[in-house]
């Protein structure tokens, strides 16, 4: 049976970063994103840097529920079982709480695409790890799950309930020997920080969260990362 790494979000930044980490690795990957152009883009790219390696896409806003189920519908269809999952999907809202629309429609946002997104495709994926008794769940989530920043705001809320549904399926999961594992990056040069004006050094690069992330998965059975906290060699910015 083929084995699958499953990546949401894989068209940009930390999602494509390992995307590109697997595939080099051998896997066969599947991943989603909003945008058909991006994932076309993708696959070109692939086709032209690794050659050979088998990649599936599909576009699908995970935000939605009824896309979540799409694409899981999708990955299950392939009829492989997945070993690897990357809960990698998120968006970046900053700003104070107390500036927020009054209706909640932030927060609400921001939990759907952080924390929901990985809640719906985990559970939709995860029968097939637990009868297998095997695989690995990485979720992505930031140094913002377990610091309060002052523009925080909703996007912080949502990282801090995506690292303690991280913490409850290890929890969970650890004695049906499926591993679970809290991806906490900080400053990542992604497309969040377009337009700041800092050098990139003062960055982590995603393909070295991705390296990281790959690492973590090839330790022996018996052994797991809980999480890998990765900041800028000068710390937080």
């Amino acid at each position: 049976m083929e084995k699958y790494v499953v990546v949401t979000g894989g068209s940009k930044g930390i999602g494509r970063a390992v995307v590109y980490s697997f595939l080099r690795a051998g896997f066969p990957v599947v991943t989603c994103a909003r945008s058909a152009t991006d994932l076309a883009q993708l696959q070109t790219d692939v086709a032209q840097q690794v050659p050979g390696a088998v990649l599936h896409t599909l576009p699908a806003d995970l935000s939605r529920t009824e896309d979540c189920r799409c694409f899981t519908d999708f990955v299950l269809g392939l009829g492989g079982a997945v070993e690897v999952l990357v809960n990698n999907t998120g968006s970046f809202l900053p700003g104070r709480l107390q500036d927020e629309p009054q209706d909640g429609s932030q927060l609400r946002q921001m939990l759907a695409v952080n924390l929901l997104s990985a809640y719906d495709v985990t559970l939709a994926l995860l029968p097939g790890l637990i009868a297998r008794r095997t695989g690995h769940i990485f979720n992505i989530c930031s140094t913002a799950s377990i610091t309060a920043y002052p523009n925080g705001g909703s996007y912080g809320i949502a990282k801090h309930a995506l690292y303690g549904f991280t913490r409850n399926l290890r929890e969970e999961l650890k004695v049906q020997n499926v591993r679970v594992t809290a991806v906490l990056p900080g400053a990542t040069l992604t497309a969040s920080w377009e337009g700041v004006d800092l050098p990139a050094e003062r960055f982590v690069k995603a393909e070295d969260v991705a390296a990281a992330v790959l690492a973590a998965y090839t330790l022996s059975p018996q052994a797991v990362v809980e999480e890998l906290l990765i900041r800028p060699q000068l710390g937080d910015l």
